[in-house]
């Protein structure tokens, strides 16, 4: 009897305890949160972004004042192309992105190698690199707007203690937009500056040790380790810059306003000036141009570094 008593023991008894969860099916699409969660985010995101650019897709089809609206197809497309500075526009926002982002890039992972090192002032020299992206960008214009004026300008008045006469920085062609590329990278350059403190910091230290067992100096360190390691850093930077570039307009229009004549003027600004003329569906039909134009710029743009760092 005790013989077939164990022979009919089932075999999950037999088995000892089972886990927890063992035998229940999963549910096939299971997700971390429920749907209802994405939800405010999904509103929010509705009404502050998709619901604008529907309406500004369709009012720039159209004349329109704020009470009544006529639909003129592509005709503000049209003339907003045969804008006779369009052409300089382009080429200055192309130049104005490039610049910056490219500086801020480098500037930041200097900076950011620097405040990673053993400096007994990091923490202070931190806070003050950081400053400038808390200040108001009309304000950092206006200041130097003031600061870069040919005579009476801080700027100018120091390079005259050392022999160098000054150019009128915003006042010539040549060197007006290439300045407000400069503020803007001394501006800007703060939170390049963070996002690579945080990618160095997330660096293990097993690869420097192991840089130093070969005998490496800082140069072989920051070559073969900081620099390969932080490219999630760099490719946040580059992004961030590039389409902020494109974007510029605050700071240009308080330092130049566009000029002198057309030659630092980008494509917000002459959507600004549209605006300030009074022709509002050509404005739209303008800021949906820039909409595209920064899609197509930056998509690739994206493929193209997401593939650097499949391969790095």
């Amino acid at each position: 009897m005790v013989t077939t008593s164990r022979s009919r023991r089932t075999p999950e008894r037999a088995s000892g305890p089972r886990e927890p969860g063992h035998g229940r099916r999963r549910p096939a699409n299971r997700t971390a949160y429920p749907y209802a969660f994405y939800l405010p985010a999904g509103i929010v995101y509705t009404v502050i972004f998709v619901v604008p650019t529907v309406m500004a897709f369709y009012f720039a089809l159209t004349r329109w004042t704020l009470f009544d609206s006529t639909f003129v197809g592509l005709q503000n497309f049209a003339d907003f192309f045969a804008e006779q500075n369009l052409r300089i526009g382009f080429q200055n926002t192309l130049i104005y992105a490039v610049v910056t982002s490219g500086l801020k890039v480098v500037f930041g992972l200097l900076l950011g190698v620097l405040l990673t090192s053993r400096l007994r002032l990091r923490g202070f020299l931190r806070s003050v690199v950081f400053f400038p992206v808390l200040v108001s960008t009309v304000a950092v214009g206006i200041t130097f707007s003031v600061l870069l004026r040919p005579d009476t300008g801080l700027v100018n008045k120091t390079l005259a203690l050392v022999g160098i006469s000054g150019p009128d920085w915003l006042g010539d062609a040549t060197t007006a937009l290439l300045s407000v590329a400069l503020v803007d990278v001394w501006k800007g350059v703060g939170l390049a500056t963070v996002i690579y403190i945080a990618g160095i910091l997330s660096i293990s230290p097993d690869y420097y040790q192991a840089v130093a067992v070969d005998g490496g100096g800082p140069w072989h360190r920051f070559r073969h380790v900081t620099l390969p390691l932080s490219w999630p850093a760099t490719y946040s930077v580059i992004i961030l810059s590039f389409i902020g570039g494109l974007r510029s307009f605050d700071l240009i229009w308080t330092m130049t306003r566009g000029g002198p004549g057309f030659t630092s003027d980008v494509i917000a600004s002459i959507i600004y000036k549209q605006y300030q003329a009074g022709f509002y569906g050509l404005a739209t039909a303008g800021n949906v141009i820039l909409f595209i134009a920064v899609t197509v710029i930056v998509v690739p743009l994206i493929r193209l570094l997401d593939r650097r760092e499949t391969y790095s």
